[in-house]
C-alpha cells in the first residue's frame, strides 16, 4: 500500500509547473510545492523505514526459517521421544508385572524358606551344642592329657632315678654276691676234711651258713664245746678275724624233746641260748674280732629242719649254726 501511494504522489510532482499555474493561483501553487515537499521529505523517510522493515523482515524470515527447522527437529525429537517414552512405559509395565510375579514367587519362597530355616536352624543349633560339648570333652581331655604327660614326665624321671638306684643296688648285690662266694670258699677252705662230717657250709639269701651237728660240738645236753669242735672253730675264727665286714650270728637249735630240768637248765630254749653262747666265748677267745660281730641266739626246737617225728630228723635238728653276713650299710644307705 504505501509504494502505491509513493507513485501516484511521483506523477503528481511530474506535472509541469505552467500546468499548474494555469489552473490554480500562485500562492496556492507555494503551499502546494511546499506541501509536497514535506510530502517527498515524508516519503523518503517512509522509504527508508520501509527498507528497514524490509531487512527486519528479511532477517525475521530467516530466523524463521531457522526457527522452522528447529521447530521440525524438536517435533521430530518429541515424537522420537514420546516413541520412547511408549517405550519406557510398556517397559515400566512388564517390569513390574515381572516385579509382581517375582515379589509373589519370592513370598512363596520366603515361606518355604521359612520352614526350611527353622529346621536348618534347629539342625544348627543341635550341631553347635554338640560342639559345645565336644569342645568342653575336648578342653577336659586335653587338660587330663596334660596332667597325664606331666605326670608321665614324672614317672619317667623316677623311673629313670630308680633305674639308676636298680642298676646301682645290683652293682652292690653283685658284689655282695661275689663277697659271700668268696667268703663260701674261704670256710670251707678253712674247714677241709669236716665237710660233710657233721658240718656244711652253704648260701643262702646272700649269707654263708656254717652248720654243725650236735655230734661235732656237744655231748647230749652239754654246753661245752667238744675238743674236735674248739678246733673247728678255732680255724672259722681266723677266717672271720680276716673278713671285718663280717657280721656273725650264732644260733643254737634243739629237738622237739623235752630238756629234764635241772638248775643249772630250765628248757631247751636255756640249752639253745647257752651253747650258742660258749661257741661265741671260743671265737672270741680264738681270734681278735670284735664282740659287737657277734650275736648270740637260741631258737629250742621252733626251727627244724626236718618236721618228722624220728630219730633222724631229731639228729639233724640238734645243730648249731654259724651266720656269716657282709655288712649291707651301703645297701641300706641305698634303700633309704
Amino acid at each position: 500500500m504505501k509504494k502505491i501511494s509513493s507513485v501516484l504522489l511521483l506523477a503528481f510532482l511530474a506535472v509541469s509547473p505552467a500546468m499548474v499555474e494555469s489552473c490554480v493561483p500562485w500562492t496556492k501553487f507555494r503551499e502546494q510545492k511546499k506541501k509536497m515537499k514535506n510530502y517527498e521529505s515524508e516519503n523518503n523517510g517512509l522509504i527508508s523505514a520501509n527498507e528497514q522493515l524490509t531487512v527486519s523482515n528479511t532477517e525475521l524470515l530467516a530466523g524463521m526459517g531457522v526457527y522452522k527447522k528447529e521447530l521440525e527437529t524438536m517435533s521430530a525429537d518429541s515424537a522420537r521421544r514420546v516413541q520412547e517414552i511408549d517405550a519406557l512405559k510398556k517397559s515400566r509395565l512388564q517390569l513390574e508385572n515381572r516385579l509382581q510375579e517375582m515379589t509373589l514367587a519370592m513370598d512363596v519362597l520366603k515361606k518355604g524358606s521359612e520352614r526350611e530355616a527353622s529346621k536348618l536352624m534347629m539342625q544348627i543349633e543341635g550341631v553347635q551344642g554338640d560342639l559345645q560339648t565336644r569342645e568342653a570333652e575336648l578342653q577336659k581331655l586335653s587338660q587330663e592329657m596334660t596332667e597325664k604327660q606331666r605326670s608321665l614326665l614324672a614317672m619317667e624321671s623316677e623311673l629313670d632315678r630308680r633305674n639308676r638306684r636298680l642298676l646301682e643296688l645290683e652293682r652292690i648285690v653283685s658284689r655282695q654276691d661275689s663277697a659271700v662266694r668268696a667268703l663260701r670258699n674261704k670256710v670251707s677252705a678253712a674247714l677241709t676234711g669236716l665237710e660233710n662230717n657233721g658240718l656244711t657250709v652253704s648260701v643262702r639269701q646272700g649269707k654263708v651258713y656254717v652248720s654243725l651237728d650236735e655230734k661235732l660240738l656237744f655231748k647230749s645236753g652239754s654246753i661245752v664245746v667238744d675238743p674236735a669242735g674248739v678246733s673247728a672253730l678255732k680255724k672259722l675264727a681266723v677266717i672271720l678275724e680276716q673278713n671285718s665286714d663280717i657280721s656273725i650270728t650264732i644260733e643254737g637249735h634243739t629237738d622237739d624233746v623235752p630238756l629234764t630240768s635241772s638248775p643249772s637248765m630250765r628248757d631247751n630254749w636255756d640249752l639253745s641260748v647257752k651253747r650258742a653262747t660258749s661257741i661265741v666265748r671260743i671265737l672270741l677267745e680264738s681270734g681278735k674280732i670284735e664282740p659287737s660281730r657277734l650275736t648270740a641266739a637260741g631258737r629250742g626246737e621252733f626251727v627244724p629242719v626236718d618236721a618228722a617225728n624220728t630219730p633222724t630228723a631229731r639228729q639233724k635238728n640238734r645243730r648249731t649254726e654259724i651266720i656269716l653276713m657282709p655288712k649291707l650299710d651301703e645297701l641300706f644307705q641305698m634303700l633309704e
